[in-house]
C-alpha cells in the first residue's frame, strides 16, 4: 500500500474494488461513515455513553454521503443530530442520494441551497453550531452547544475555492478559534474542506476583493485506506489524522 496517495489514486482503488465486485459504492460509504463514528468515540471515549449533540454539514458529493451515514449512525446512538446540506438533493450522486433518503426517514435535513446558500439558512447553521442558540433563546437549558461539528462538505475532490458559504465559513472559523468556549470539537471527513488533497495547500480565492475564508480547521480528520499527501501538511497545523480501514485491497 502506498504511504501517501493522491486523490486520483484513491479513486482508482475504490473504483477497482467496485468493478471487481468486491464491494459496492454503498458498502464503502457505510464503512466510511462507521469508521468516522468509531474514530470519534476512540478520540473522545466519554461520548460512548449517553446522548450528545452533533451538527453535520454535508456537501453535494460522496463526502456528503459519508456525512449522511455519520448522522444516521449517531442518531441511532440516541444523539440529537442536526444536518445541513449544501447541494441539490436531486443531483446528489446515487449512493449519496440513497443515504440522504434513508436519513430523511429518521430526521430532517436542512437544505442550505446551492450553488449559493440562503443567508437565513446559513444563520440557522450558525445558531445550531455555536453557543448563539443559547443567547438567542434566552434559556441556557433550551439548546446546548454541540460537542461535534462534522465537516462532510468536499473531501478529496475539491479543486476550486469554496463559494456560496460565506456565513457558514465565518461560523466555522469562529468555532475553530473558540471551540473550548463552545465545548465543541470539529471533525472532518477525509480532508478538511478548503485544502487541496494532493498539494496540501489551502485553495485561496477572492471575495469582495479580499481573501475568502480558504479552509476549515479540524481537531480530528478521519480518512480511509491510507493517508493522502495533504495529511502531512495539516498535521503541522495542529490537526490529528486517523486512518480507517474500509476493506479495500491495493
Amino acid at each position: 500500500m502506498t504511504d501517501l496517495l493522491t486523490a486520483a489514486q484513491m479513486r482508482a482503488i475504490e473504483q477497482a474494488a467496485i468493478e471487481s465486485g468486491q464491494v459496492t459504492g454503498l458498502d464503502l460509504m457505510e464503512r466510511a461513515g462507521a469508521g468516522v463514528v468509531e474514530a470519534i468515540l476512540e478520540e473522545w471515549p466519554e461520548l460512548s455513553e449517553g446522548a450528545h449533540r452533533a451538527v453535520v454539514l454535508c456537501g453535494p458529493g460522496n463526502n456528503g454521503g459519508d456525512g449522511f451515514v455519520v448522522a444516521r449512525l449517531l442518531h441511532a446512538r440516541g444523539w440529537d443530530v442536526e444536518v445541513f446540506l449544501y447541494g441539490d438533493a436531486q443531483k446528489l450522486p446515487p449512493d449519496a442520494r440513497e443515504n440522504f433518503r434513508q436519513l430523511q426517514e429518521i430526521c430532517r435535513v436542512n437544505v442550505l441551497g446551492f450553488p449559493r446558500a440562503a443567508l437565513d439558512e446559513q444563520h440557522s447553521f450558525g445558531d445550531q453550531a455555536s453557543h448563539r442558540a443559547d443567547e438567542l433563546s434566552g434559556d441556557e437549558n433550551e439548546v446546548k452547544p454541540p460537542f461535534l461539528v462534522v465537516d462532510a462538505l468536499f473531501g478529496i475532490g475539491l479543486a476550486r475555492p469554496i463559494t456560496g458559504l460565506d456565513e457558514v465559513m465565518v461560523h466555522m472559523d469562529y468555532l475553530a478559534l473558540h471551540r473550548d468556549l463552545n465545548e465543541s470539537r470539529l471533525v472532518a471527513i477525509d480532508v478538511p474542506s478548503g485544502y487541496d488533497c494532493d498539494s496540501g495547500e489551502m485553495i485561496w480565492g477572492q471575495r469582495n476583493n479580499a481573501p475568502a475564508f480558504p479552509a476549515i480547521f479540524a481537531d480530528l480528520v478521519v480518512t480511509f485506506h491510507a493517508r493522502k499527501r495533504v495529511h502531512t501538511v495539516i498535521e503541522g497545523h495542529g490537526m490529528k489524522t486517523v486512518v480507517k480501514d474500509i476493506g479495500l485491497n491495493g
